[in-house]
């Protein structure tokens, strides 16, 4: 059963909150390897073995999916590659914090569509303040921000929309981690496939040294954020823990300026404090049961319309 109590529901939060602090550590670490790698190399790196450690801790099963289901399964590893390394080269160019809350337009989006129709036009506001957020963090009037870099964090967002609608679709076909243990070594085979085809000299640069440190990464991302996502989602209703989900940029703004000394402007501050509200009101009025826990035997931590993390 889940829980319900104030107990299980702080515990819940922590897990969360633990979950979005992974994903963007692994994220500034990453951006770490960049002196090594280019951002498609790091990328495909991560995502390879993430693949591999999926297989191993979820070992897919053929009779689990349909026809249907595993097409389903396999459009999500394509995506979820197509996010991944567009952030990566997103945040090759502009700050994370900035990177994060250009992303974060996508699941606002579907939380929006999705979201339930007693919110009216309220549910009209989210898309106006995230906007008005993000203009604010790239600051276009400046030619502060590179567009190309900007471009880029618009492609992710527009591939962690697709990634949310194929995990919904994935998660109700199929129970458990079954899905995960398709898309994610998919993700591993596009992201590679991508990163030796368009980057020369890649196979010299994955050293010993660096191979260990792409481990490290995978475990970072996306395996243990996508553990505590699930014991986070036992606790909390997906109203709740999609409002929690809406801090993350919050918290890349936070983790850009402490591990990559990225400090923001004012203008900045403002602008992530939009896109964080908007993500909470999206989320509140914009799930599929916001008042019931999920029960995540039978679907997945992103398998809602509450903006659950990718790999990245």
């Amino acid at each position: 059963m889940p829980l319900t109590t104030s107990s299980g529901a702080r515990t819940g939060a922590v897990l969360a909150l633990g979950s979005m602090s992974c994903v963007q550590l692994g994220l500034a670490a990453s951006v770490g390897l960049f002196d090594v790698l280019p951002p498609e190399g790091v990328a495909a790196l991560r995502l390879v073995w993430a693949g591999l450690l999926l297989l191993v801790i979820a070992r897919p099963r053929p009779s689990s999916f349909s026809r249907s289901s595993l097409g389903a399964a396999v459009a999500l590893g394509v995506v979820t590659a197509g996010v991944t390394m567009l952030f990566m080269a997103a945040v090759a160019r502009i700050p994370l914090g900035t990177a994060s809350a250009i992303e974060f337009l996508g699941p606002l989006g579907v939380a929006v569509v999705q979201g339930r129709h007693g919110a009216g036009r309220r549910r009209l506001l989210w898309p106006v303040l995230a906007a008005a957020g993000v203009l604010l963090l790239t600051a276009p009037w400046e030619g502060a921000a590179d567009p190309v870099g900007v471009a880029y964090a618009l492609g992710a967002a527009a591939c962690w929309a697709a990634y949310i609608l194929l995990t919904q679709r994935v998660g109700d076909a199929v129970t458990g981690l079954q899905g995960l243990a398709v898309s994610m070594p998919v993700a591993g085979l596009v992201s590679a496939a991508i990163a030796f085809t368009t980057v020369p000299g890649l196979p010299s640069a994955l050293t010993g040294p660096v191979l260990l440190l792409g481990l490290g990464l995978g475990l970072l991302l996306p395996v243990v954020p996508f553990a505590l996502e699930m014991l986070a989602l036992r606790r909390l209703t997906v109203a709740a823990f999609g409002t929690l989900m809406a801090l993350e940029p919050a918290i890349a703004l936070v983790v850009g300026a402490v591990a990559l000394a990225q400090l923001p402007g004012a203008l900045g501050v403002v602008g992530i404090v939009l896109v964080v509200t908007a993500g909470i009101g999206a989320a509140r009025s914009g799930d599929r049961s916001a008042d019931q826990p999920v029960n995540v035997a039978v679907m997945p931590p992103s398998a809602t319309s509450s903006p659950g993390s990718p790999t990245r």
